[in-house]
């Protein structure tokens, strides 16, 4: 199958880089809101939803304080990955959250939209 990437944005009103960083690094701070529950041995995590929804990933890169990039080893595709980088906007003082992931043509809104409520979730348990 071939995907295309997409690139989201969401400005968010954190107080620290420590706090968004294990939001979205570790799994106590993933299960705040992007899976029921995270189980993590090094570079390999599981996510879980719900009672049967299950995807393993790999940890493929991780810069402290700055990026993580996942590739879920059920992916055909070995150049596919979502990754949750955080910047800082020294203007408005924002950190912005940058979203890349890998997704089918014809599936590209129902991401964007996954995405959008995914960090709307984020917004209202954190904080942000």
């Amino acid at each position: 199958m071939v995907t295309e990437k997409i690139h989201l944005e969401y400005v968010l009103n954190a107080a620290s880089k420590n706090l968004l960083w294990n939001t979205i690094s570790t799994p106590t701070g993933l299960e705040n809101w992007f899976a029921d529950q995270v189980i993590s041995d090094d570079k390999r995590v599981e996510f879980y939803w719900g009672k049967t929804e299950q995807r393993t990933a790999e940890i493929i890169a991780i810069r402290s304080f700055a990026h993580i990039r996942f590739r879920w080893l059920d992916d055909s595709s070995e150049r596919d990955y979502f990754e949750l980088k955080m910047t800082y906007n020294e203007l408005t003082n924002d950190y912005i959250l940058e979203i890349t992931d890998f997704v089918a043509a014809d599936e590209k809104e129902d991401m964007e939209e996954l995405w959008d409520s995914q960090v709307a979730k984020l917004r209202r348990t954190c904080g942000f």
